[in-house]
């Protein structure tokens, strides 16, 4: 497939690549990128076709039926997994040696090849849960 570099794309992929482990939604960018000139449907195309090149990761969040995308192209990410939180949406790298032993260990025990680059496990990050913790605290004091 070939892509054609628009002012619109080079906008669109230098607000993506200064924000790599985000989400945003196609109505996020456009927002985002509203004084730029790019209208949502510019935005649309240019998702999908950076999808399929594999520069953008396709995500959902908990709870809603929103796609979210965040940017993958970077070399430092394809090396680590991922691990996604389902309250807040922040993409973090696991540790390269955890990646590295996790790969190993998949491979050895079920003799399957993972893909690092696009794979995200999901669970909820320490911030989060710590304000779950906070939350409840504070609930608890009230009574």
């Amino acid at each position: 497939m070939q892509t054609y570099a628009t002012k619109q794309r080079k906008v669109l992929l230098a607000f993506l690549e200064e924000h790599p482990d985000e989400l945003f939604s196609v109505k996020d960018i456009a927002a985002a990128l509203a004084g730029e000139g790019i209208s949502q449907s510019a935005v649309y195309r240019n998702v999908a076709d950076m999808e399929e090149e594999g520069k953008l990761q396709r995500v959902t969040k908990d709870g809603t039926r929103t796609i979210f995308y965040r940017y993958a192209d970077d070399e430092e990410c394809k090396k680590h997994l991922h691990l996604s939180c389902f309250k807040c949406g922040r993409t973090y790298h696991m540790e390269e040696p955890v990646t590295d032993e996790l790969i190993r260990t998949v491979a050895k025990s079920s003799d399957f090849e993972v893909d690092s680059h696009t794979t995200v496990l999901y669970g909820v990050c320490r911030a989060c849960r710590t304000r779950e913790e906070d939350h409840g605290t504070k609930e608890k004091a009230k009574k």
